[in-house]
């Protein structure tokens, strides 16, 4: 914010604003729909409940390694039943991109505003980029669970947390978990194939009623 330049209309705004944000915290109304997650206790308890989320988003980075090119930048993805939005913002340092679907069809926004619809995600961006995204899986991975569509090897560290995937091609390693809607959810999680490394930091989770 230019403070500098206009420091006196702020603390008039300021006084004007700070009467309905203090209303609003006390109403509860800063985050209305935001959820608490269920008591988790066990792996099978966990992998119920997450699998049966509808909606929730998280906030964080991404940073995509292909064998010719890449990308780091800031990753928003917003989950509805089974409709996604994924939207990273400054990869290269121009613009943003968005891919969006379903289960029948994926659409990739690019930094100009194009559109189009991929038939197969995983293999059109790696031909588009050089690198690519698992598209299908990583909303569950992401969550700390397999994909429930396909057979997965999992292991699990000392504490009983996942570890580990092996699932589709792709080795999932989760290497640090945080709080998020009151259970520990993954934090900071790589996910490689053959020839693309995708690491993913979540910093911020909502979970929706």
């Amino acid at each position: 914010m230019h403070v500098s330049a206009f420091s006196l209309n702020l603390s008039k705004s300021a006084g004007r604003i700070a009467p309905v944000a203090a209303l609003l915290l006390a109403c509860g109304c800063a985050a209305p729909n935001s959820a608490l997650l269920p008591e988790i206790d066990s792996w099978e308890t966990r992998t119920l409940v997450l699998a049966a989320l509808d909606d929730w988003q998280f906030n964080g980075r991404i940073a995509v390694r292909g064998d010719s090119d890449g990308f780091n930048g800031k990753l928003r993805w917003t989950q509805e039943q089974n409709a996604f939005s994924a939207t990273a913002s400054g990869p290269l340092g121009a613009g943003a991109i968005r891919i969006e679907g379903d289960n029948a069809s994926v659409v990739l926004t690019d930094k100009d505003g194009i559109r189009t619809t991929l038939e197969n995600a995983e293999m059109e961006l790696r031909r588009r980029y050089g690198w690519t995204i698992p598209v299908a899986s990583l909303r569950y991975w992401a969550l700390g669970i397999p994909d429930p569509a396909a057979p997965a090897d999992t292991a699990f560290d000392e504490n009983g947390q996942l570890e580990r995937i092996r699932q589709r091609g792709w080795s999932v390693i989760i290497s640090s978990y945080a709080e998020g809607g009151g259970q520990l959810m993954p934090k900071v999680l790589t996910a490689e194939n053959d020839d693309t490394r995708v690491r993913l930091v979540i910093d911020h989770w909502v979970f929706f009623d």
